[in-house]
């Protein structure tokens, strides 16, 4: 027992997977989307809000799978699962690079999206849940910082790549790339749950021998998926999420933002970059800051933070430095959707059917690249500005304050009822 608890606790392990996976899916593939952007519309004629369409097919795929993938992950062996998606979602973003008309990007995204709902959404909160009981929210912000980490390096090599080898060779070297990466670090790292590795999960205390295939729903407390979904406080996260999905999904029209105001290319590139730079401090400041202060506050403070930078964006876009720097904090206060989503699903529900609340919560990412991803792209179609989008940002900020209030209030309501079942 003393010889075991000297090693590090196998929990870490499986988050430096995490890093890795979710750290390349996003910082590789997701996040460098909008760097292609402009580059293909221009070499192809197609126009901005027709590609963009591509985001919206990957959000409707999303929420389709997202229910699947929750019950695939519960039956079938997880590393087989991430193998095979991480292979959907960059071999697919390879692909991109071969396509000569919109109608490709239409077609891929369905493999890619149903790839990135195993990788970037479902697999981090939910085996993270499994191994940790103490520090969750600490590991939650690194797993997010890493794909604010790998990003902020790749943003500024895919934008150079981009202008010195061009768009096409740039997607294919992504792709490859993260799958090369990551395959051999999912098989060797991610296991399901601590039971796969004779293990309680890390900060539990004690565990009788025979009970610990049932750690996961004995020492649970919080309300079950189908009182939750009856609740104010759900249909007040869903709007959460989908208000704060909106906000975050302007990183993928930063690119075109800038060279709309006639930035260059490499530019767009470093600006992502400290878009990037601030995801990484902000994952782990929220996730510092929740532990702190709540988890409620700390969210109703990020959401009033981001009025900062969209503030700039709207006043003093043409400023390089200034611009620049209300990227950096826009990604700082983006981070708080990775970092406090699952919290706040917690603080809300409790952990006793966790996976499944947070899995029918997140529809509202989806939702919101259905409408806000290509929405944006067609405001600048129609307007030649992204002003009318960062004004719309702005006010979905202010309500997202509203929203977290009142999913609070909409959690009292429900224990006071007494359906919070221990």
């Amino acid at each position: 027992m003393s010889q075991s608890k000297k090693k590090i606790h196998y929990a870490w392990w499986v988050l430096l997977g995490l890093v890795v996976m979710v750290g390349a899916a996003k910082g590789g593939i997701m996040t460098t989307g909008g760097l292609f952007l402009t580059p293909v519309t221009e070499d192809l004629g197609i126009g901005m809000g027709s590609l963009t369409l591509y985001f919206s097919i990957s959000s409707i795929v999303t929420m389709i799978s997202l229910p699947i993938a929750g019950k695939m992950m519960a039956k079938y062996n997880i590393r087989i699962l991430l193998v095979a998606a991480v292979i959907l979602e960059a071999g697919s973003f390879a692909m991109f690079g071969l396509m000569n008309s919109v109608w490709g990007w239409y077609l891929f995204a369905i493999p890619m999206a149903m790839g990135s709902v195993f990788v970037t959404q479902l697999a981090g909160p939910v085996l993270i849940n499994n191994w940790f009981k103490k520090h969750k929210g600490l590991a939650i912000g690194i797993m997010v910082g890493a794909g604010g980490l790998i990003g902020a390096f790749l943003q500024p090599v895919a934008g150079n790549l981009i202008a010195s080898e061009g768009w096409r060779t740039t997607y294919i070297i992504l792709g490859i790339g993260v799958m090369a990466v990551v395959i051999p670090v999912v098989l060797l790292t991610i296991r399901m749950a601590p039971k796969h590795k004779g293990l309680q999960p890390y900060g539990m205390d004690v565990v009788k021998p025979n009970d610990e295939i049932k750690v996961q729903t004995t020492t649970n407390s919080g309300v079950t998926a189908a009182i939750a979904k009856k609740s104010s406080a759900f249909y007040f996260l869903l709007l959460f999420f989908f208000f704060d999905t909106s906000i975050a999904a302007f990183n993928q029209h930063v690119a075109p933002f800038a060279m709309g105001l006639g930035y260059d290319i490499q530019f767009a590139g470093n600006a992502m970059g400290a878009w990037s730079v601030g995801v990484v401090i902000g994952a782990l400041f929220f996730g510092f800051l929740s532990d702190k202060i709540g988890v409620k506050n700390t969210a109703i403070f990020a959401m009033l933070l981001g009025l900062v930078p969209v503030g700039i964006l709207i006043i003093v876009p043409e400023n390089p430095m200034m611009f620049t720097i209300a990227t950096g904090l826009y990604g700082f206060v983006v981070a708080s959707l990775g970092t406090l989503g699952p919290l706040l699903t917690t603080a809300l529900f409790g952990n006793k059917e966790f996976s499944q609340i947070y899995g029918l919560a997140i529809t509202g990412l989806a939702v919101a690249g259905i409408v806000a991803l290509p929405g944006y792209g067609f405001i600048f179609e129609l307007t030649g500005s992204y002003t009318y989008v960062l004004y719309g940002i702005f006010i979905m900020l202010l309500l997202n304050v509203g929203a977290i209030i009142l999913a609070f209030k909409g959690k009292k309501k429900f224990k006071k009822a007494g359906l919070w079942n221990l």
